[in-house]
């Protein structure tokens, strides 16, 4: 199958990280951090290596600032639900449900008023519209890196250099772009950074990261066991285990290191390719009578379009029954900014690549949408 749903979950993995899953699965059934055989205190090594790795990768200034997670959702509950008790909260109609759920939890319960900023250019959120809104009632900014709809990044350096001496936490959803562009939390003023291993960073399903910076401090959302001060009737204060709690997924843990380290050695070309690939593919949609394109060429390999007369989920349907080729239809959890685009009645198509597809693979998802836009 060809396989365009990278931005749900990364199709390609390098072999070093599931061979170092399928090690860890054989070879190191143990608790990291829980008994003192040789067995545990490996498993623990191996945590924070990684631990370390993305506290380099990220700009963390300590290992123990990068909470593991089971995925980027987790993660960004952690942060939302543990750092968010009070105030106003900026974010915007570009972002997926798991900030969005989080945060209208928290307007239900009465805890926060919410502003959902409409970026005033229709496409992505500038540093003008988060200071249109901004006042010193906000505790906390809360947006997507890149839009898992359209690719489209936001201005996350200049919003960072705006927050960086308010009181106010600046939370950032990385899922669609960490591991295709520079993030740093220290040099871009990001407080709370939450992350995907099993898209940009390679590994296998089940690991996320939150990595935060000295000035954030979240209450734990998750109490229990740790491995340490096991008398105490409460979460232990210090990280990470104010954080983290129960067994951890050493298997994920160690293909996310792996897939980092495959990341950082190609980071700097593969946001070229990808740009190239959806310019490639958008000029050749936008050629096709009837098909509509919400996307602009992108480091991020996302590009999402309507059919005229076809919705989004059977035009899915049938690239997968009938030519083979895997995309997304409907909303993709992120339903303010589909009606932002007006597109709620129906979703969009996204195709989203990655630098392992190639041309001839680009060419028969032109040609089957052409067809489709035919019948």
């Amino acid at each position: 199958m060809i396989y365009f749903d990278n931005a749900a979950t990364g199709g390609f993995k390098p072999s070093s990280a599931i061979d170092t899953a399928c090690s860890v699965i054989k070879y190191l059934n143990a608790n990291t951090g829980r008994s003192g055989h040789r067995l545990s205190k490996t498993a623990s090594d191996y945590v924070y290596s990684c631990r370390k790795r993305l506290c380099e990768f990220f700009g963390a200034t300590t290992p123990a600032r990068v909470i593991f997670t089971k995925n980027c959702t987790e993660a960004l509950n952690v942060a939302i639900h543990g750092a968010i008790t009070k105030g106003k909260v900026l974010t915007s109609t570009l972002e997926h449900n798991s900030v969005l759920r989080p945060l209208f939890t928290l307007k239900e319960r009465g805890i926060i008023t919410l502003c959902v900023i409409e970026p005033e250019n229709k496409r992505f959120i500038t540093v003008k519209d988060i200071e249109k809104y901004y006042d010193n009632e906000v505790t906390a900014v809360c947006l997507n890196a890149v839009s898992n709809v359209t690719g489209e990044g936001a201005e996350i350096d200049k919003i960072g250099e705006f927050l960086k001496d308010k009181n106010c936490l600046f939370i950032v959803d990385g899922a669609q772009c960490a591991g295709h562009e520079k993030l740093n939390i220290s040099e871009q003023h990001i407080d709370m950074l939450a992350v995907a291993g099993h898209k940009g960073l390679y590994s296998i399903q089940g690991v996320g990261a939150l990595v935060l910076s000295e000035r954030a401090n979240p209450n734990s959302v998750y109490q229990g066991g740790t491995g340490s001060e096991s008398f105490n009737t409460l979460q232990p204060d210090c990280y990470p285990e104010k954080l983290e709690s129960g067994t951890l997924n050493l298997p994920a843990i160690c293909s996310l290191e792996e897939g980092v380290k495959y990341a950082e050695k190609n980071m700097p070309y593969q946001s070229t390719i990808l740009n190239s690939y959806t310019d490639y593919l958008i000029k050749g949609l936008n050629k096709i009578s009837g098909v509509t394109v919400y996307s602009n060429p992108n480091g991020y390999g996302i590009v999402s379009f309507k059919i005229d007369g076809v919705s989004s989920l059977d035009a899915s349907e049938i690239l997968s029954s009938k030519y083979d080729i895997a995309v997304r239809g409907g909303f993709h959890c992120a339903p303010l900014i589909h009606k932002m685009l007006r597109t709620d009645n129906d979703g969009l198509v996204r195709a989203s690549i990655c630098t392992h597809n190639t041309k001839r693979e680009l060419n028969a998802l032109l040609f089957a949408v052409k067809e489709i836009s035919e019948f």
